[in-house]
């Protein structure tokens, strides 16, 4: 196995080219030793005010316009995280003895509104927020990704201010992948190596904005140095980032119920633990459980504060679907709006939806599939028809095709067919090229009407003067739009200049 370079050797090997290519007037920093400064301290960057002064229960309604149900978790969310950043500012004013931060886990199912949950607090109270997925890290950070790059990353979030970014959020989804099954070999081993490393995140450490693998930041260290004569080191602290994990836990409901079952028969209770009546489990989850999962004691010691999401029934999906708020309806009705189509839809195809997607045992990620399995080829025709508007029924729902095929038969006529069809009734042949056809469209919509009587407006006294000057075509063109006295005008003085004069 090939050996870890640390940051001593790449500055090494970087100096060593270096002075091959230029000399050895090129000079590069030596690394940096444990507890000792590479460059004088920088100049102290004072502390951004905190203005944070939002209390639990506004939060809490914040989150109950957005989503459904989950009201245990919303209330410990509102509740901790307002009280961590309240107790940011009170801290300034007087250093506590002891920092133990409000670090948060979540557990439910895939689908519950976990990471919505979540987005919805960091957009709301405005501090900086990354989110990233523990299946990306690993100890060294050469396998998926380095855990101190989340760190950094919030300092981007914050356009480089160092001292706000350590005022924010930090979202790790799929935490339960990085839980060891218990053995000692194999990938079990890099996963409890990301636990100890979390583990000083959460607490309190400094991170190098530098990466030490990050060749970049080494070359800018070393131009940096021929400058200057020194490399300016920047950190950034975690004591009041605010940490919170989340996952599905898939096979924790076990752990939980063997672990009640032992418990009732210890009560005399010689059938075990009753199942609950709602059939969930992991509301009743310790931090015992977690640690028998597969998560270092010290790690499950540094997210005191554990919320639980519940499974969503049909219900739940169908008020998710109905809230004005719900994403899904909203990005569906923009999918549509990009192409200049409004649609809607009714309670009871709401509630057919719901019911197909609970099937599907995704919770409220399955809402989408089910839609676009419905309206795909809506979506994909509709944008080439005169359709503008059209409602999402059940019978929609229950047979998209067919009723598809039935909107597209009783489309309105092109912006020219109903014209063309009036114009042949009196035999007169009729065309709009394209710039005509779009000019029409683009008048319709400013005065408010619909291109066909747009058309017919401008365009039903043509046919007099047509037969006037006997023409059997017309072809109308984007100055016609624009002016069409004038063009019939000039048709029937055209028509008499050609005309031989009487002797």
């Amino acid at each position: 196995m090939a050996k870890t370079p640390d940051m001593g050797d790449i500055q090494k090997d970087l100096k060593d080219f270096f002075s091959n290519k230029y000399g050895a007037q090129v000079q590069f920093a030596q690394p940096e030793k444990e507890g000792v400064s590479a460059d004088p301290p920088a100049e102290e960057t004072p502390l951004p005010e905190i203005r944070f002064d939002m209390k639990p229960e506004e939060l809490e309604a914040y989150l109950n316009e957005y989503v459904i149900r989950q009201e245990e978790a919303k209330e410990i969310l509102a509740t901790k995280i307002c009280t961590h950043f309240n107790r940011i500012r009170l801290q300034e004013e007087k250093e506590p003895v002891g920092n133990i931060k409000n670090n948060i886990i979540l557990i439910g199912s895939t689908g519950v509104g976990k990471t919505y949950l979540i987005k919805l607090i960091a957009s709301k109270i405005g501090v900086p927020f990354v989110k990233g997925d523990a299946t990306r890290f690993s100890e060294t950070g050469y396998v998926g990704g380095d855990v101190d790059e989340l760190v950094r990353s919030l300092v981007h979030e914050a356009d480089g201010n160092i001292k706000l970014a350590e005022y924010g959020i930090i979202y790790i989804d799929e935490i339960d992948k990085i839980a060891s099954s218990g053995n000692t070999v194999g990938p079990d081993v890099s996963r409890t190596g990301v636990q100890r490393t979390l583990l000083k995140l959460m607490e309190e450490t400094d991170v190098d904005l530098q990466a030490p693998h990050d060749l970049t930041s080494q070359m800018e260290n070393a131009l940096q140095f021929q400058k200057t004569g020194k490399v300016e080191r920047k950190r950034i602290n975690t004591r009041n980032i605010l940490f919170i994990v989340s996952g599905a836990f898939a096979n924790l409901e076990e752990i939980i119920r063997k672990r009640m079952s032992v418990q009732a028969m210890g009560f005399g209770q010689g059938d075990g633990a009753k199942k609950p009546e709602d059939g969930e489990w992991l509301p009743y989850v310790t931090a015992e459980d977690l640690i028998e999962y597969g998560f270092e004691s010290e790690f499950i010691g540094r997210l005191p504060v554990a919320a639980v999401l519940h499974k969503l029934s049909v219900d739940d999906l169908f008020q998710i679907l109905r809230n004005p708020n719900g994403p899904v309806i909203i990005a569906k009705k923009l999918d549509f709006k990009a192409y200049g189509i409004e649609v809607d839809f009714d309670e009871e195809s709401l509630r057919l939806i719901a019911q197909r997607a609970h099937r599907s045992g995704t919770g409220a990620r399955g809402l989408i599939g089910t839609m676009e399995r419905i309206l795909i080829k809506f979506e994909k025709k509709l944008p080439s028809s005169t359709v503008k508007r059209f409602d999402v029924t059940a019978a929609v729902v229950e047979n998209p095709e067919r009723e598809l095929d039935r909107i597209l038969a009783e489309a309105p006529p092109e912006p020219a067919e109903e014209l063309q069809v009036y114009f042949e009734e009196h035999d007169i042949t009729l065309t709009l090229d394209e710039a005509a056809s779009a000019a029409l469209e683009h008048l319709a919509e400013q005065r408010g009407s619909t291109p066909e009587n747009m058309g017919m407006e401008l365009f039903r006294d043509y046919v007099h003067g047509l037969k006037l000057i006997q023409a059997r075509e017309l072809k109308i063109t984007e100055d016609a739009i624009r002016n069409p006295g004038e063009y019939l005008d000039r048709l029937i003085k055209k028509f008499y200049e050609n005309q031989p004069k009487s002797t």
